[in-house]
């Protein structure tokens, strides 16, 4: 039985009509997706070449010439058609749709006629696939590029690319599974079990479910597959180009049975997308103990390894998990495309169960660690996303060196501005969920939707100015059903109406719960007051002792050199509630600055690096706050910080 208690909203029954999202729909839109489809064609100047679609090409043999580019360079192609799916579901565009026909065009040429389809392998080692698994990423690109197939089916009804898909993973499935004679494997990367779940609800073909299941299962049991891999290639691996003594199992999450596992280890993004196509599976099969397997990594993410910002991923060596409380602030790698597997990952759980703490992790990271690994040009991108930064320590120091000050063009290894777009683009898919009898609301974003709920379906709206403004005005279309609204974790107090007179509503899991018979012309009104508000760490984590970070809302707040000067450590603040929220269109539309009184260090009179202490030598200055999301976006940025000295 299906652990499945409610589904979300498909992405065709949902317009955004928001401010805040729209904007950044409309910057995918017109910007994003044209620009990186410039880049995977190498059209763009002063930025590394991508090679991507030149890969296909050659493959298809329309032009001559060697691979180049990252060994899963595929699946920046793959994640462009995706958001250009989502793109096409909510705005349809002719000629954008031709241009992608083309894309999925040139790949069913490339592909060879057993279904096989990977550019690195069929031009650079033809007679070396299926091989490497662990390392070489075939199953990764096989896995984005069914998701961008069951995505342009769904947007646009077309199912070429889908039947290419559905051929190279019914030969991923002659050689994969328990059977004597295949290979007892799963991916390096994982990324194709939650891509299988996707194939298997679009098609219903249990043979893709199948699949995932036993790639999920067989990971981390022995005998173990990467080892027994490396030793058939004579002890070589890829990425150095030499001897390898053994494989790492922490870092893929494969060193145990994912049952097994207590806590999050490895390879940040590699380990949301596992979480994520484990939590799918888990659902679709009513697999209850992987289902608890996967509430027990998500406590221990969230709730020891995460960043105030959602961000994932404390240390650069691995792109990793570290372990528990360990959140340094000027040397986190924080993947952006690691938080956006968060985001994938809390969908998932919600699935199984409308809980607030899943929809709460899943808006801190839309509103923050996400797309802060974007410029407001929609042009420039971070990979990693500090919670401080030192312009002078990052190009000076070793262990900085990893953090930019500067969001570049573009990168070589282009995983995460792609990534960004295919979830901006799919955001109208998050937002709203139904069982039998509930309409449930997760995340208060302006917007149009049709729900299946009471068995028809119902009209609901939604409008305000979110996450500036706590008011939310909602329109439930008529019929007996219950009408759930997230009450998020920040907000102290709430209160609703309908059509002016106060509801005290039932609380479930963390959702206001209105049950009763709607008429056409209702009105629901919730309001969430929206304070300043300092947060603070659990004592363990030593990085924030005695700091606090400033929120208002879903939003996290930084300080900029920009607005207040250099040497930001410095600087101590004592109430959030003296400070002003104030409008400021110069960086956003709308957005909310906060402004408030603070003390500053005073600098030494003395070249002395030490001396005894005295008195407090401090000054009053007053400082200004701007959304985390929106740093870096003004030239004269020299240093950022989040958490602060109270």
């Amino acid at each position: 039985m299906r652990l499945v208690t409610n589904e979300f909203a498909p992405l065709k029954n949902v317009r955004v009509k928001d401010g805040f999202w729209s904007r950044y729909q409309d910057i995918a839109k017109e910007k994003i997706i044209p620009f990186q489809w410039r880049a995977i064609n190498d059209l763009v100047p002063d930025i590394e070449p991508s090679h991507a679609i030149k890969n296909f090409r050659i493959a298809a043999g329309l032009e001559e010439g060697e691979f180049a580019g990252y060994v899963f360079q595929d699946s920046d192609v793959a994640k462009w058609l995706e958001a250009v799916a989502y793109r096409l579901s909510i705005d349809p565009d002719p000629e954008l749709e031709k241009t992608a026909d083309g894309v999925i065009d040139l790949i069913a040429q490339a592909q060879e006629e057993d279904g096989y389809l990977d550019t690195f392998f069929q031009i650079a080692e033809p007679d070396k696939k299926f091989t490497n698994l662990n390392e070489c990423h075939e199953l990764y690109c096989a896995g984005h590029m069914t998701e961008a197939a069951v995505a342009y089916y769904e947007a646009t009804g077309k199912d070429k690319l889908l039947s290419v898909m559905r051929r190279f993973i019914d030969l991923i499935d002659q050689k994969i599974g328990p059977e004597e004679g295949k290979l007892h494997g799963y991916p390096g990367h994982p990324e194709l079990e939650l891509a299988l779940c996707r194939l298997y609800r679009a098609t219903g073909e249990e043979r893709y479910l199948k699949l995932c299941a036993y790639m999920v299962n067989a990971r981390g049991t022995e005998p173990y597959f990467f080892e027994e891999e490396l030793k058939a290639r004579g002890y070589t691996g890829f990425w150095n180009g030499g001897h390898q003594d053994h494989v790492d199992g922490k870092y893929n999450q494969s060193h145990k049975p994912i049952r097994e596992q207590k806590a999050a280890v490895g390879h940040s993004v590699r380990a949301g997308y596992l979480y994520t196509g484990a939590a799918d599976l888990a659902a679709e099969t009513g697999d209850e103990s992987l289902a608890r397997a996967m509430e027990i990594l998500w406590n221990n993410v969230t709730n020891r390894q995460m960043y105030i910002t959602g961000s994932v991923g404390s240390q650069v060596w691995g792109e990793a998990f570290s372990f528990d409380y360990h959140l340094p602030n000027d040397s986190v790698y924080g993947e952006t495309c690691a938080a956006i597997s968060m985001v994938f990952f809390a969908k998932r759980m919600l699935r199984m169960k409308p809980d607030r703490k899943y929809a709460d992790v899943m808006e801190r990271l839309l509103y923050n660690g996400t797309i802060s690994g974007m410029a407001l040009d929609g042009q420039h991108f971070f990979y990693t996303n500090p919670l401080s930064m030192w312009e002078e320590a990052t190009k000076k120091s070793g262990v900085a060196g990893h953090i930019r000050s500067k969001r570049p063009g573009w990168f070589g290894c282009a995983c995460c501005p792609p990534n960004l777009a295919r979830m901006i683009t799919s955001l109208g898919g998050y937002i709203y969920s139904s069982s039998a009898d509930t309409a449930y609301v997760h995340l208060y974003v302006g917007s149009d939707a049709e729900l299946e709920v009471g068995g028809g379906t119902v009209p609901l709206s939604q409008s305000g100015n979110y996450p500036w403004d706590g008011r939310i005005t909602l329109t439930p279309g008529a019929g007996k059903y219950r009408l759930a609204l997230r009450i998020p974790g920040w907000a102290r107090t709430f209160s609703v109406t309908v059509n002016g007179e106060a509801y005290s509503p039932a609380l479930e899991n963390g959702y206001a719960v209105l049950n009763r018979e709607w008429h056409d012309g209702d009105r629901v009104v919730l309001d969430l007051p929206m304070p300043v508000e300092f947060a603070e760490a659990n004592p363990l984590l030593r990085a924030d002792n005695g700091r606090v970070a400033i929120m208002r809302g879903p939003v996290v707040y930084c300080l900029e050199s920009a607005d207040n000067g250099e040497d930001l450590d410095a600087l101590q603040v004592t109430d959030p509630g003296d400070f002003r929220c104030e409008t400021d269109d110069s960086l956003f539309p709308g957005m909310v600055k906060l402004t408030g009184p603070a003390l500053r260090r005073k600098p030494w009179n003395t070249d002395d690096l030490y001396r005894l202490c005295g008195s407090a030598d401090l000054e009053e200055t007053e400082i200004t706050a701007i959304p985390y999301a929106f740093w870096d976006n003004r030239e004269d940025t020299r240093e950022m910080i989040v958490w602060i000295r109270r």
